[in-house]
Order: C-alpha cells, then structure tokens, then sequence
C-alpha cells in the first residue's frame, strides 16, 4: 500500500509560479515511477508530468513543457512539480499518482495505482 500526500496549491496570479510536493509512505519509493495530473471542472484527468525512479526518465504533456519541472528526492520520499509561468488554464486540481504499468500507458489515469487526495491551483487573469 502506497500513502499519497499533495501540499503546496493555491492562489496565484498569471505569470506566478508554485511547487506542488507529494510525500509517499509505505513502500519503497525509489523504484516508483511518479507522476502528476490534474482536473479542471467539468473535464478528465488529465496527465501532466512523469519521472522515474532515478530521475533520469521524464515526460511532460505539451502543454506544460518548457513551464513546469517534475524532481523527485528519493531521500525524502517526494516528487515535486515546480509550476513557472502560470496560466489560467492551468487552473485545476492537481493529484500526485505512484506505480506506473508501463511507460506506454502513462497518460491513462487508468494505468496508475495510487492516488493522492488533490491539491488545488487557481490561476487569475
């Protein structure tokens, strides 16, 4: 069993910047691959950032790359996502995920194990 903890949501103005943390407990968290989505109102989850279990492997939905910056310390048991350049449409929900089926199937919520509870950003105009 994996236990998922968001920190780090609120509000910011366009062009601001937050780091979103996810602490995991409960099983050994440098062979996870971790990941973040988010839900906006009215829309799927969507994928936004993966990294693997030594840092070396990550993917970016298009949207956010050149933006934000997944990092995870294996130390600490925490992946972040460093959000720079906010938008609005980057309002949503944020969840942080853990153990990935394979590479292929990232961008599937259905394909990820563990959840965490969400953390919310807000974004303004």
């Amino acid at each position: 069993q994996v236990r998922l903890v968001e920190s780090g949501g609120g509000l910011v103005q366009a062009g601001g910047s937050l780091r979103l943390s996810c602490a995991a407990s409960g099983r050994t968290f440098s062979s996870s691959v971790m990941g973040w989505f988010r839900q906006a109102p009215g829309k799927e989850r969507e994928f936004v950032a993966a990294i693997g279990g030594t840092g070396v492997t990550i993917y970016y939905t298009d949207s956010v790359k050149g933006r934000f910056t997944i990092s995870r310390d294996n130390a600490k048991n925490t992946v972040y996502l460093q959000m720079n350049s906010l938008k609005p449409e980057d309002t949503a929900v944020y969840y942080c995920a853990a153990e990935l089926e394979t590479w292929a199937q990232r961008s599937s919520s259905k394909a990820w194990h563990y959840w965490g509870q969400g953390t919310q950003v807000t974004v303004s105009s």
